[in-house]
């Protein structure tokens, strides 16, 4: 049985087993819906299409689960409580039979970043961070999101840019994939 989500933003299906609350709901439903405009204003096949939005419904699914449920799908990883809910949400897609490998790690890196995403994953990372009920630089993240089908890969590294700066600037640890990511725009 799956969980429909109607929202002011758009309709979605989530996953029975997703444990989200309603202001989770929401964020996913903005991630959802800027993603499928950013489909359709770059007029992506249909597959594609499916697979952002695929993708935007599952990244955060688990979002709420407890520490313990998480570590239960992806063992001893070593990322923060908090980061979690990606890795976790990949695995019980893959152990319910999803094979799309840009879903699969869209989801799975939606909080850190990844060299070796498809369009999907990228997309993704920006509809995470730029998606309109975020609080914080809402102009020049509006101004962003409104940019991407004119300039998905250089909206895609202001991004990478702006989430790196963040990070250290809040003392957070820097993931190898994360480095990987931002050394392969120079």
């Amino acid at each position: 049985m799956t969980l429909t989500v109607t929202t002011g933003v758009a309709t979605f299906e989530l996953p029975p087993w997703a444990n989200v609350n309603e202001k989770r709901k929401g964020h996913i439903a903005r991630v959802t819906s800027l993603l499928a405009d950013w489909a359709d204003a770059l007029e992506i096949s249909s597959e594609e299409r499916r697979a952002w939005i695929d993708a935007g419904r599952f990244h955060d699914a688990l979002k709420d689960a407890s520490d313990a449920e998480l570590r239960a799908l992806v063992g001893n990883v070593a990322y923060e409580p908090q980061m979690l809910h990606g890795p976790a949400a990949a695995a019980r897609l893959e152990r319910d039979g999803e094979t799309r490998q840009g879903v699969l790690d869209a989801v799975r890196y939606h909080t850190i970043g990844y060299l070796n995403w498809d369009r999907t994953g990228r997309a993704l990372y920006m509809a995470d961070f730029l998606e309109p009920g975020r609080s914080f630089s809402k102009r020049s993240r509006a101004f962003l999101a409104s940019q991407v089908p004119a300039d998905f890969d250089g909206v895609f590294e202001q991004v990478v840019r702006a989430k790196l700066e963040w990070s250290l600037h809040e003392g957070h640890s820097l993931f190898p994939e994360t480095v990987a990511l931002w050394n392969s725009f120079r």
